[in-house]
């Protein structure tokens, strides 16, 4: 994990000096600033940060990774690496009444975003409780 709080810390590096570049690059307009984007950019670094230190103090207390490791060999890393779950329409039929629920808000039609909202959840229990049933039930 080394290798990953590395990439964060020098993209958060970068970030730091971005930022206020940005900040004064945009500060030629009659407003100030532009706030939207500079806000935006430093919420990017903190977020940037918090993973740069999670990895890193992570990183001390874990095994090495045979990929971070100078003698790791591929068989090292070989076994089961977790499940992977198999086909599935949950997401289509989450994704479809969020559009519903959209379009309704966007039409002013509060009757549509309840009707997208009540089918969403069906659609959203079913995607989340779909492996507790059926075939693929563990």
């Amino acid at each position: 994990m080394k290798a990953e709080a590395w990439i964060f810390g020098i993209t958060t590096i970068f970030l730091v000096l971005v930022t206020p570049a940005y900040w004064f690059v945009t500060d030629g307009s009659e407003h100030g600033g532009d706030w939207t984007g500079t806000s935006a950019l430093v919420m990017t670094t903190l977020l940037a940060a918090m993973v740069t230190l999670y990895l890193g103090f992570h990183a001390k207390k874990m095994e090495p990774r045979p990929e971070d490791r100078k003698d790791g060999e591929i068989a090292d890393g070989a076994g089961e690496l977790g499940f992977f779950p198999p086909y599935s329409w949950w997401p289509l039929w989450c994704g479809l009444t969020l559009g519903v629920m959209v379009f309704g808000v966007a039409a002013g039609a509060w009757w549509l975003f309840i009707i997208g909202g009540v089918l969403g959840s069906v659609a959203l229990c079913g995607l989340v409780f779909e492996y507790y049933r059926g075939v693929h039930a563990h």
